[in-house]
């Protein structure tokens, strides 16, 4: 069964980025430093937000 593509970033790295977000950092640099996409950064917080 399709269950969708795996996750980008590890777990800690998912703690990292919301850390950084949470000091102000802005979403464009964290993206290019995980060398992921801006939308991806505002999924993972919005993910984590839920939790």
């Amino acid at each position: 069964m399709y269950k969708g593509r795996k996750k980008t970033l590890t777990s800690a790295q998912v703690n990292d980025l919301q850390q950084r977000a949470e000091q102000g950092e802005s979403k464009t640099s964290i993206a290019r430093d995980f060398g992921i996409s801006r939308e991806t950064v505002y999924q993972y917080l919005k993910a984590a937000s839920a939790v």
